[in-house]
């Protein structure tokens, strides 16, 4: 006891009650530090942002008086408020007309826990594309829609749509806690699966912003009540402040008035299943049961993020730490814990070292725990062994459970336009089908019933699109961010570049032999933000500059492990000669199963660069001047070629490269 005194030296003490082992009839009393006030209240430099954020009287000001003037856009301090609000002003850079400036509009983004869409809400989206934004929708990483295209005017009737229509678009930007990410497996019949969507919305619920701003900006005060009602567990611990979570008397009891330091990410899953990128998120979440489907609570990972800056050592991806575990009575309590300790310790001053990655790493998982453990009023316990994780995309028909079907579609790069979206508004309204949308830009019909089933293929089929088994498993396993010509921050192509760049290496691999079902985990992004999570691919693509990017290798197919920077950049018509040499060295060096990722991560960069230096193509090699050499000499450059399984153009080529240097 003195030496935790020792270490929160001016800190109020409390001690709570664990739950002790039924056998032992014994209570273990935990006693941890409480901060006497948030230290957050001793401001220190700050970036424009915070200031912006701090006089907007939480998110109303000046994005209300911007919203009705004449203007196409808003001001930038009402830029920064709308993020809050669920929207991104946009310049789209190839509508731009001769000496007009940029061409405004902007691009609204739903907040949908877990991807669960109820049919009435689908319907409205797909209204709201055609009749406000560009006639198309975009299913993103993070499990929402994106509407582009929609014009100053329109936005107060697009939001209130939606909102009127049981969506939402509160925090689905801004320095909040963003949508909140789950498994979209559709059972019915497995509990785990059910606890993750419930808790995804519960803390969606929790964190959510409760000064009522939204409803003042887009429905004009009127507090429009949702479809489902809050769970009053959810309440009742947002209201808890018994250890310095919360601002007393505030609006904003979690946030107060000056948000968090930057945005932040929460993914709820079960054992074993990575649909959602658990390690990529600022808190991660995964659901324990007892053999018996009962849960129990949660084992917790924090400090994952993938945003960086190029040609910036401080800035970098990383993967999430476990922090421990908490029974389900205290998961709110843990949570509200995790984002108090970021939004008091995390940066205000530079926002490109503001998310939460950044002070876990700083600080080490064990003194950002001691810290945690202050607001939580609690010791975490140990973290829960848990298995094999597993990449999951749920495509192809499914069975809940509950004597319906589920179908998962492939949607390429989340792009929803043209066929495919009018054949699914056709079998969604004709069924009324609610749906799920993925973590990988895809999207799950559900509670099809089986008599259903051949109507649904039929008109799916006719407009075009492929079952799981005829898509191309490279495009299958692969993402792309929108990227130009609508965001600002895109540097290259990614939607519009991957579906050539998929062709190309799938070429490749039929010319060097690899199978038909041959692939790896793809990702493309035009900017090094991350926001198709590159830096877990087996094979990553980060835009810098056109037609021009960083190779990223080394990442799992069950997305455990972040990839590392191959090559600084790569010209677009470099791909296969770029390629070509590691696929070579993978499809000889290759053991039973191993795919890329495993592959680059086991013989290592050097051993890659090495084979790649010196290697000359088929094609190649039948265009290169002749060189004569004696027969014994030919001989022995044969023996070494066939030794380590290269071409004599290859052996010979790396042999002069190391007598002339």
């Amino acid at each position: 006891m003195e030496g935790l005194k020792g270490a929160f030296a001016g800190q109020a003490m409390s001690c709570s009650r664990l739950s002790a082992k039924p056998t032992k009839l014994k209570v273990q009393t935990s006693c941890v530090a409480t901060p006497v006030k948030p230290p957050s209240t001793k401001l220190a430099k700050r970036s424009k942002v915070e200031i912006v954020k701090e006089k907007s009287d939480f998110l109303r000001h000046p994005l209300m008086e911007e919203l009705v003037n004449e203007n196409s856009y808003i001001n930038e301090d009402a830029v920064q408020l709308m993020k809050f609000h669920g929207s991104y002003q946009q310049d789209h850079r190839e509508k731009r007309a001769f000496g007009q400036g940029k061409f405004y509009q902007f691009m609204m983004r739903t907040r949908q826990p877990g991807g669960t869409v109820p049919n009435q809400l689908y319907l409205t989206m797909d209204d709201l594309s055609e009749q406000y934004g560009n006639g198309t929708l975009r299913l993103t990483t993070r499990q929402t829609y994106q509407l582009h295209g929609v014009l100053k005017q329109d936005l107060k009737t697009v939001f209130s749509s939606v909102i009127k229509n049981m969506g939402s678009t509160l925090a689905a930007c801004g320095d909040v806690n963003r949508n909140v990410l789950a498994s979209p497996a559709p059972y019915k019949h497995r509990p785990e699966y059910q606890y993750a969507t419930q808790y995804a919305n519960d803390i969606a619920d929790l964190l959510a912003p409760q000064s009522g701003a939204y409803y003042d900006v887009w429905l004009d005060g009127e507090k429009f009540f949702s479809h489902e009602m809050e769970n009053p567990k959810v309440t009742a611990d947002r209201a808890f402040n018994g250890y310095g979570t919360n601002f007393e008397n505030s609006p904003e009891p979690i946030y107060g008035n000056l948000f968090l330091p930057r945005k932040f990410k929460v993914a709820v899953t079960v054992p074993g299943d990575n649909s959602v990128d658990l390690f990529t998120n600022d808190l991660g979440l995964v659901v324990i049961t007892s053999p018996s489907g009962e849960l129990e609570g949660f084992d917790i990972v924090v400090g994952g993020g993938m945003g960086r800056t190029h040609r910036n050592e401080s800035t970098f991806a990383r993967l999430a730490d476990a922090i421990g575990y908490v029974p389900k009575e205290d998961v709110f309590h843990a949570v509200k814990a995790i984002v108090a300790t970021q939004r008091d310790y995390g940066r205000r001053d530079d926002r490109k070292m503001s998310r939460l990655k950044y002070l876990v790493n700083e600080w080490g998982i064990d003194k950002f725990r001691s810290v945690v453990e202050q607001y939580y009023g609690k010791r975490f316990q140990p973290f829960r062994p848990l298995p094999k994780w597993e990449f999951k995309d749920f495509l192809g028909w499914m069975d809940q459970g509950d004597g319906k079907l589920a179908y998962g579609i492939y949607v390429q790069n989340g792009r929803l336009k043209g066929d495919l979206k009018k054949a699914l508004r056709r079998v969604i309204e004709r069924y009324e089908l609610p749906v799920r949308l993925t973590p990988n830009q895809n999207i799950i019909l559900c509670d099809i019933e089986e008599s259903w089933k051949a109507d649904i293929v039929s008109t799916l089929s006719g407009a075009g699109i492929k079952d799981t088994d005829a898509i191309d498993s490279l495009d299958r396993y692969s993402m792309a961010c929108p990227a130009l010509p609508l965001c600002g921050l895109a540097i290259g192509e990614a939607e519009r570049g991957l579906p050539d760049i998929n062709n190309r290496i799938r070429a490749l691999m039929n010319k060097l032999g690899f199978g038909a079902d041959e692939h790896f985990h793809i990702r493309m992004t035009g900017c090094p933000n991350g926001c198709t999570r590159p830096y877990m691919a087996e094979l990553g693509f980060v835009g810098d500059g056109p037609n021009s990017y960083q190779l990223w290798l080394g990442g799992t197919a069950a997305q455990t492990r972040l990839a590392e920077p191959f090559m600084e950049r790569m010209k677009v018509q470099n791909l296969e000669s770029t390629l070509e040499p590691i696929l070579v060295l993978f499809h000889q060096q290759r053991r039973p199963t191993e795919t890329l990722g495993d592959f680059c991560a086991r013989v290592g960069f050097e051993a890659i660069r090495k084979y790649s230096y010196g290697y000359v193509s088929e094609a190649d090699a039948s265009k290169l001047p002749q060189v004569g050499l004696p027969a014994d000499l030919y001989k022995s450059l044969e023996a070494i070629a066939a030794k380590q399984g290269k071409s004599l153009a290859h052996v010979a080529c790396e042999a002069v490269r190391q007598y002339v240097q």
